[in-house]
């Protein structure tokens, strides 16, 4: 495989970019940092094919990522590849208002084929290649210039690994006959809807105890201008107010700005300052929260109750067995929250009641909680045996 120098400039990245387009799959990672900003910060992109593979600097002065960008969300022709990749997929989002299509993700991959739940990257490499990863660089500020070569090397061992597994791993789904287990997820892990951050969904994230119309209105008007004021200063949220003072001053407003002053979590200067200012004029434009958007005081499901909880640890015991049967990490086969509505009674718009989830677990979990399937041990190992 040919390793390029770092690629700098536009013409470079272009001549790149066109060379690639042509594989049928690439693989893709990325350097940010995000410590102390709200939006990450793009440091370092790494991408290769089969044949070659490179580093592009998208601080690089008057770089132009656009050729390498449409790749990735306009291209439906080449494959892209990621590892974990759900904070590339966010950054490619806010740069394009797009995600990469057609994806695959080789952590989750590994789930289908029974590598654990959430299998880190070098243990990925090490299981498949039988290399060991340097981890000397895991800890670069990314952002300083200039990066030496030993960085770029570990930077571009993400992706030139990453482009021999997939094969592999790829032709083991095959086998198992497990390849159409992951469409749904890639699917799922690439829907645009889930990288969008609307200010006005910003307070569903904040924890409260109140489930009082108005004092939830507040909490909607402060968090969208919490996330307003954090995305114009690209300042962590919690730079500008935490989450437990702004919960505190959505139950008990403050009457004037200068009582800003006396609220823990808030400097004293908040009292005079602008920003203090702007914090009052969103609380005086809250409205109650809507019937719409007022959280359910029941759960949308059945509560389980004593026996329904007893019910769900069966269920949960069954996936243990399943998982194990089948050799799939049980995370990726059901979800708790699936499995607690199945005790309580829920037949509908469950993910463990359709598709290949059905075929291996769903039935099977149906036929427990309704009495046709029962818990035996044989030779000391825990089996599922039918009843009469």
């Amino acid at each position: 495989m040919q390793i390029h120098p770092l690629i700098t400039d536009s013409k470079t990245l272009s001549d790149f970019c066109a060379r690639i387009a042509k594989s049928p799959y690439v693989a893709i990672d990325t350097e940010f940092m995000r410590e102390n900003s709200y939006w990450p910060e793009l440091c370092l992109i790494q991408v290769a094919d089969a044949d070659e593979a490179a580093a592009i600097d998208p601080k690089a002065p008057g770089i132009d990522l656009k050729p390498l960008l449409d790749l990735m969300v306009d291209n439906e022709d080449v494959l892209k590849i990621f590892h974990a990749g759900g904070q590339d997929i966010e950054i490619v989002y806010n740069l394009t208002g797009k995600t990469p299509h057609p994806m695959f993700d080789t952590q989750i991959a590994a789930m289908a084929l029974g590598l654990g739940e959430q299998i880190g990257y070098g243990n990925l490499v090490e299981a498949w290649l039988g290399v060991q990863l340097d981890k000397g660089a895991r800890f670069t500020d990314w952002a300083r210039r200039p990066l030496d070569k030993r960085q770029i090397d570990y930077a571009i061992g993400d992706v030139t690994y990453l482009i021999q597994i997939f094969p592999k791993m790829l032709e083991e789904l095959r086998k198992t006959g497990r390849g159409d287990w992951l469409d749904q997820e890639m699917e799922r892990i690439s829907d645009p809807s889930h990288y969008e951050t609307l200010p006005e969904d910003a307070w569903k994230r904040v924890r409260i105890a109140s489930k009082k119309a108005d004092v939830l209105g507040r909490l909607k008007a402060l968090a969208a201008w919490r996330e307003i004021e954090a995305q114009d200063k690209n300042l962590p949220r919690g730079r500008i107010v935490k989450d437990e003072t702004l919960a505190d001053i959505a139950s008990h407003p403050p009457r004037t700005q200068d009582d800003l002053g006396k609220v823990r979590g808030l400097s004293a200067t908040w009292r005079t300052n602008d920003i203090g200012a702007r914090l009052m004029a969103a609380l005086g434009k809250q409205q109650p929260l809507s019937k719409d958007e007022m959280p359910d005081r029941e759960p949308r499901r059945p509560g389980l109750g004593k026996d329904g909880a007893l019910v769900a640890d069966l269920l949960k015991l069954l996936l243990k067995i399943r998982s194990r049967d089948i050799n799939v990490a049980s995370r990726l086969l059901a979800r708790s929250d699936d499995i607690e509505a199945l005790a309580a009674g829920v037949r509908n718009d469950l993910s463990i009641l359709e598709g290949w989830r059905y075929e291996q677990y769903g039935r099977d979990a149906v036929d427990l909680v309704e009495g046709r399937l029962a818990f035996a041990v044989k030779g000391g190992r825990l089996k599922m045996t039918r009843t009469e």
